[in-house]
Order: C-alpha cells, then structure tokens, then sequence
C-alpha cells in the first residue's frame, strides 16, 4: 500500500521528484565512474608488484621507516637510507616456511649501481639492482616474461635487463644488446669505488610494468653484495655514504686518465687492469646462504588472508626484529600513491554528498510544508506518527532507489561508451597503471553495489529531518488551511 501511495504522491510532485532524483543520479555516477577508473588502475598495480615483483608479503628488517624493496618510502629519507640486512636469517627462513598458507619463498637483496654496456652512445646510467634467489625467484613470478636469452640460474654470475631498457639502448647507440655481451657495474661514493663485469644472460619484459620496474637489473645477490659493500653473514651495511650513487660522474673516476686516453701504468689506470680487477671479482664466493639478504618474498596459496598471515608472522618475528608488511608498502610511492588519489577522490565525492543531502533536504522540507493539510487531515482521522513517518520516508527510498539505478545504469554506458572509443592513452606510466595503452575500464560489481547502496543511504539521511517535521504537523492545522 506505501509502495502505491509513495507513486502517486510522487507523480503529483514530479518537479521536486526530479530534481532529487537528478542530483542522487549525478552524485551516484561521480562515485561510481572515479571508483571505477581508481579501481581499476589499483587492481592493475597490485597485479604487476604481486606477480612480478613484490609477491604478497615482504619480510624486512625493523625500521623506523617504511621501507619499499629499493630504499625508503620517504623521498627525502631514501637519499639517505641504507637499507638495513635481516638478522638469524636461516632460523626466520625456517620459521616462515612453517607457517601455514605460503605458496612460494625466496630472498632478494637491493642496491644501486652505474650501468655501461662499452657501445657507443650509451653513458653510465643509474640503475636498480635486485640480487635475486635465482633458483626460488622465477617460479614464484608469473608476470615475468623472458623475450630472450634465459632465466638467471642459481649460484651463476650473471644480469638480466628488461626488453624497455634493451630498446632504449638501441635506440641511443643503433646496436640492440647480445646475450653474452658483458655488463660493467659501478658503484661508489666518498670512501671508494666498486666494479664488476657480468655477463648479460637473458633480456625480459614484465607483464604490466610499474612506475620503474623497468629500471631494474636481476642479477646474482653477490654482485649486489660486493657493489654496495654488503657484508657477508649477516653484517651491517658499510655504511651510507656508499649508497650515494648519483652524487658523483663516473667518466672522472680516474681522473685525468679517462680523458687523456694514455692507458699506462704510470696514470695509474690501464685497460689491463681494469679487467684483471673485472676478473679477480668475478670468482669471489656466490655462496647464497646467510643473513647478506634484505627482503624475504612470500606468495600465498589461493584464498590465504594476506592480513592473517602478516599478523601472525608479526608476532613471531618482533623477536628477531623483523616485520611483515603487505604488498603495497613493499612497492613504494606509485602503491601507496594510488590509494591516496582513491580516498582523495572519495573526499570529493563525500562533499559533494553534503552539498547534495542539505540541497535534498530543503526541497523535502518544502514538499512537507505543502502538504500540510493532507498529513494534518491524515492525523487528525487516526494516523499514528508510525504511519507518517512510514507514508513519507517510503516515498523518498523510492526516489533514492530509482536514483541509485539511474547513476549505476548511466556509468555502465558510459564505460561502454569510452571502451568502445578505443583512446590510446599517450603517457606510459598512466598506461601502466590502466593496464595498457588502450583506455579500457571495466565493470565491477562491487562497486556497482556500493554505488547503489550510497544512493540509498544519500536518500535515507536527506529523509530524516523532514520526516520528523511532518509527524510535528497537528491536525489543526490541517483544520486551519481549511
């Protein structure tokens, strides 16, 4: 009987109706198209660190900062962070490797270097290194994809660059890079410098890279080690004067020799001994075992709750001064960044909402005000406030309701719209957190739900004080309108 009634008062006040209806609809759509969008460039980060990178957990060494698996969360932190070593790193492995809901392990430790392939055109440049388990690491990453070349063996020196890096280098010197073909690495700061020659063993691309997966170097944890004067067993870093990496120009490492191209002895440097050091270095231990590792990775088996498992490993790990996070914190800033720009977003929909509720609200009031001598009569034969409050707020749900269906409905064809389109997104890294050069958003349902469910919970609390206000209405003034 509500349900009828709310019809007919409605359709009696279509102006008011519409203009409720309409601004629900808008708010709905503004919520569920930005959801959509955030959404779907969240899934597709999470995918990329989950699958190719990061895995859903990370286990790290305490910090009083946040840590991602190359530095500092903080910006101005990391270019002074040294990212510290895990301690009792075989009695941790054995703890982990208990717990139950992990699918795969392996271990990683980072670093920083200068990278140059001896081709013309192309200088020293900054480069990410992650000195991988080789043997446990490619199993647990599906969103790796070898293009060339093979996979990094275990207890092998050896690099892996990425497909992005491989074009680019042909790009500047007109020579795509051969397998094989040696990679030098550089590393250094006020107390000295580090080099190693590896050879280039496989060239890779990641499925959805993220903001600079492409700038990282796979390579043997020993390289890593030796590079960024990581102790062996377990002992700290050599301190952080040398991660500073970029603070120097690698053509004036040996001085005068460089530029005046004289190689002898007696400038202190020669070509010789240069790669007699490159081969002396290359036969140091790659003993893969002890605590020289930064980050244990974790994959869990299907349907495991990432959340229980991080706060179970915590409180077995806090001992050893270890922590568990998930994978976002262990991406970095663009993770971290993306859900920032969603709760943004969300703010700015949440007043939009005020701005729309009081507006609903005063046109209620309104309504409420007109029909005084229909809800006075009403009182005045009987009508409990139950039954006031009942008559009126049905007639706003269903409004709510048709609203909620309107913006749900309007966002799906206007994601079909835009997919259909086929826009190629020019930015890369925009493509890369929407998962591909080509715009597509999808739908989801989940936030289709939650669209509607705002609709109705907009309509809901816009209802509440006009509804009170027609219960106050007295059956004499019902009498007195005439």
């Amino acid at each position: 009987m509500f349900f009828f009634l709310a019809l007919r008062n409605i359709s009696k006040n279509k102006k008011n109706s519409a203009i409720i209806a309409l601004l629900i609809g808008v708010i709905t759509f503004l919520f569920f198209i930005g959801n959509s969008v955030t959404g779907r460039a969240d899934r597709s980060i999470r995918s990329a660190y989950i699958e190719s990178l990061t895995g859903d957990v990370v286990v790290e060494k305490t910090s009083d900062v946040t840590m991602n698996l190359f530095g500092a969360n903080t910006p101005v932190i990391d270019n002074y962070f040294t990212i510290p070593v895990l301690p009792a790193y075989d009695a941790v492995m054995e703890i982990i490797a208990a717990e139950p809901g992990i699918a795969g392990i392996t271990s990683q430790v980072s670093g920083r270097a200068y990278l140059d392939l001896d081709m013309p055109g192309v200088r020293w440049e900054g480069v990410l290194l992650a000195g991988i388990d080789a043997g446990s690491y490619f199993p647990l990453f599906s969103g790796i994809d070898l293009e060339e070349g093979r996979f990094l063996q275990a207890n092998e020196s050896g690099a892996m660059i990425t497909a992005e890096r491989a074009r680019r280098i042909e790009k500047l010197s007109g020579q795509y890079p051969v397998i094989g073909m040696p990679l030098i690495l550089l590393s250094g700061g006020s107390i000295g410098c580090k080099i190693r020659e590896v050879p280039l063993v496989g060239i890779f691309s990641y499925l959805n890279p993220g903001q600079f997966m492409n700038e990282i170097i796979l390579t043997d944890p020993q390289t890593v080690r030796v590079l960024n004067s990581i102790q062996v067993a377990g002992g700290a870093a050599a301190g952080e004067e040398a991660m500073s990496l970029l603070a120097f120009d690698p053509d004036d490492l040996f001085g005068e020799a460089i530029g005046s191209g004289n190689g002898t002895e007696e400038d202190g440097f020669s070509a010789d001994m240069l790669h007699a050091f490159l081969s002396d270095t290359a036969n140091e231990n790659l003993e893969e075992t002890g605590g020289d590792w930064h980050f244990i990775l974790l994959r869990l088996e299907k349907g495991s709750s990432a959340s229980a498992i991080i706060s179970s490993l915590n409180k077995k790990l806090n001992s050893y001064g270890l922590t568990a996070v998930n994978w976002r914190i262990a991406a970095g800033t663009s993770a971290i960044m993306m859900l920032m720009v969603q709760a943004l977003y969300n703010a700015g929909v949440f007043l939009v909402s005020i701005a729309g509720i009081i507006t609903v609200i005063n046109i209620l009031l309104i309504a409420v005000f007109r029909r005084t001598r229909e809800i006075g009569t009403l009182r005045a034969i009987g009508a409990s406030d139950t039954y006031i409050r009942s008559l009126v707020l049905s007639e706003n749900l269903v409004i709510a309701l048709f609203s909620g269906i309107l913006g749900v409905l309007g966002g799906f064809f206007f994601l079909r719209w835009v997919n259909n389109l086929g826009f190629v997104i020019p930015n890369d890294l925009i493509a890369s957190l929407l998962g591909g050069p080509i715009l597509r958003i999808d739908f989801m349902t989940g936030i289709a739900v939650l669209s509607f469910l705002l609709a109705v919970a907009l309509g809901l609390t816009a209802s509440v004080y006009p509804v009170e206000a027609a219960v106050r209405i007295e059956p004499m003034a019902a009498v007195r309108r005439g």
